[in-house]
């Protein structure tokens, strides 16, 4: 998608923080590779919930002033043509558990844009200096607007904006929709030498010619040290993690504030036209933020067949071979997932092997020595991945066999990739 996407310009000061008075998101993200979807379902692990807003309340309620804030204001930068309003006019409840960020085609309070007398209104909120999060589960369950020059969005930006500025302070589109494009949505990462047209991202499509705008849908990621998981309905669509990016720099191990918006126009989606019918409605059923919406805990791993991850002879040598093995209760097959990303057994971590990164790199156990080669992810789609490789734990041969050697390959979203951890 070359279609240009400037600037997206702060509102309203945050909090002392926050005082930078321009923000971004740069052009829209040319198509850089991904992943191809899988339809491993993502099913959220059990997490403790850091946030969460039902949007419980009486019809024509205004969001709840403790978690979000309300920007307020025009966005020259991107040429959006709206004017962000305050208050409950554009954003509300609607008193059927459901927030509605509603865009119009008016101007009651003769509002001024940078391009004369506004010709739109809608809504923004964010929830800096309310809440910041950095790792875990993300996600909306939402049905987005349809019209030319529609563009719901729900995003995060990095809490140091203030100190740093954009694209330093990076960002993680969650979602976004350009009415153009009614069955496509995009998730994107922008930072420090990747924003604008440079930014990291992929889209999903619904299958089938199926629009965004008929049903609701849950649009997440799961995020974790130098890796991030984005999905659709639990299909997971696109993962990124430093490798990505070619050496430049990743931004995203420090707190990130959430953002919902629906803008009107602009240099990506256009402008609207004469078939696009106003008012248009974002509604979201929930916004949730969990501690991780991966795996953690301490017992078996089971994988393919329903065989355990088994360190061979229960030898806790350096080198000794990682394996399937019938179930058997031993300690050479209880696991503990670490806070700092590593699986241990028998006292020593998992390790991929020299540090390779190559398909069919065989596991091993090993001492451990805090190397990337004995980092692990466990998103909620049942992956184990090595991020600096970005490849999955995966059973050689797609085997169930006992003594099958385990090893990293591409994510493919088969069987022989799927584990579950105990807690």
């Amino acid at each position: 998608m070359d279609s240009p996407r400037l600037l997206r310009r702060l509102l309203l000061p945050l909090a002392p923080l926050l005082t930078l008075a321009a923000l971004s998101t740069g052009l829209a993200p040319a198509p850089a590779p991904a992943p191809a979807p899988t339809t491993a379902a993502v099913a959220p692990a059990p997490a403790a919930v850091t946030f969460s807003d039902e949007f419980d309340g009486p019809a024509g309620a205004a969001v709840d002033g403790t978690k979000w804030q309300t920007e307020t204001g025009d966005n020259v930068n991107n040429h959006e043509r709206q004017y962000y309003t305050a208050g409950n006019r554009n954003a509300a409840l609607d008193g059927q558990g459901h927030l509605v960020i509603t865009a119009r085609r008016e101007n009651p309070g003769n509002y001024q844009c940078w391009y004369g007398r506004c010709e739109y209104t809608s809504a923004r909120l964010n929830t800096a200096g309310r809440f910041t999060t950095t790792y875990g589960r993300v996600e909306a369950r939402m049905k987005v607007p349809r019209g030319q020059g529609m563009w719901p969005a729900f995003w995060m930006l990095g809490n140091d904006i203030g100190q740093v500025g954009w694209p330093a302070s990076g960002e993680i589109d969650i979602m976004e929709n350009v009415g153009f494009e009614p069955s496509t949505v995009h998730g994107t990462l922008h930072g420090p030498g990747y924003s604008g047209s440079g930014g990291i991202g992929a889209g999903y499509t619904l299958p089938g010619g199926q629009a965004f705008a008929d049903a609701y849908h849950t649009f997440a990621v799961d995020w974790s040290p130098n890796l991030i998981t984005w999905s659709v309905d639990g299909t997971v669509y696109q993962r990124r993690t430093p490798a990505d990016l070619g050496g430049r720099q990743w931004v995203f191990d420090k707190p990130f504030f959430l953002i919902l918006n629906l803008a009107v126009g602009g240099y990506w989606p256009g402008d609207p036209d004469g078939g696009t019918v106003f008012p248009q409605q974002l509604l979201v059923d929930y916004v949730r933020v969990s501690t991780g919406g991966g795996q953690t805990g301490s017992g078996p791993i089971t994988g393919i067949g329903g065989m355990c991850v088994d360190v061979a002879g229960a030898n806790p040598a350096n080198g000794t071979p990682v394996q399937l093995y019938d179930c058997n209760g031993t300690a050479a097959q209880n696991w503990t997932v670490g806070s700092d990303g590593t699986i241990r057994a028998l006292g020593k971590c998992l390790d991929v092997a020299s540090g390779g990164t190559a398909d069919g790199t065989r596991v091993q156990l090993w001492d451990c020595n805090g190397t990337a080669a004995q980092v692990w992810a466990l998103p909620a789609a049942r992956d184990i991945v090595n991020p600096r490789a970005n490849k999955c734990l995966d059973a050689t041969g797609g085997s169930s066999a006992n003594g099958t050697r385990l090893q990293i390959w591409t994510c493919t979203g088969a069987a022989a990739q799927k584990w579950t951890v105990t807690r």
